[in-house]
């Protein structure tokens, strides 16, 4: 354990407790333009730190609209990842870098060969997890931009054609497609975490 580790775990995991909502709402609040001036706080800040290149109209084009869900999306999820990389690196028992350590192995060879194989099923569970998550994302795409979308999320794509657009039947439709492609990324999962299970 390092110094000042409690501390910061639960600082990086905090996000997690908060909702998209409240984390939408923020970030909007940010991109908002500052009192007295036409850009909004975050280019503002990018103007202050001589960062021209990362000044742009976040919303109102694709590529740099999604760039702008990211960063809350990061934000929030970061924390959470970082818990579950920490764990994996908890469970490496130490002899395994030692007894490299003692046939010569460099750090980064015992990071390449050890360590990384070792965080496979990690880095798989934080893919589907974020990957089922980031397929879904609804509430934080409505509480950052709101209807004025230039990004055609699904979620949100089929919240249009049901509620504004009143087509029912291609709503549902599209939540039978979200519904498919969530459990093609959660039951393979499953599968591989029970599987591995009952061989233990």
């Amino acid at each position: 354990g390092l110094k000042g580790e409690s501390f910061f775990r639960s600082l990086f995991i905090f996000p997690m407790a908060i909702s998209y909502i409240v984390t939408g709402v923020v970030w909007r609040w940010l991109m908002n333009p500052a009192a007295g001036s036409r850009m909004s706080g975050l280019n503002l800040l990018f103007d202050k730190l001589g960062l021209d290149f990362l000044i742009n109209s976040w919303t109102s084009t694709p590529t740099w609209g999604i760039a702008f869900l990211a960063i809350p999306a990061v934000w929030q999820l970061s924390g959470y990842t970082m818990a579950m990389y920490l764990a994996g690196l908890r469970a490496i028992p130490d002899e395994l870098r030692e007894a490299a350590r003692v046939d010569g192995a460099s750090e980064f060879n015992i990071f390449r060969y050890i360590i990384l194989p070792l965080l496979r099923p990690v880095t798989l569970s934080a893919m589907v997890i974020l990957g089922h998550m980031s397929l879904k994302t609804f509430d934080l795409v409505i509480a950052t931009v709101g209807k004025q979308l230039v990004l055609d999320m699904p979620s949100v794509h089929m919240w249009q054609i049901t509620f504004d657009g009143l087509q029912y039947g291609s709503g549902a439709a599209i939540s039978i497609l979200l519904l498919i492609f969530t459990a093609v990324l959660i039951i393979p999962y499953l599968f591989f975490s029970l599987r591995k299970e009952v061989k233990q």
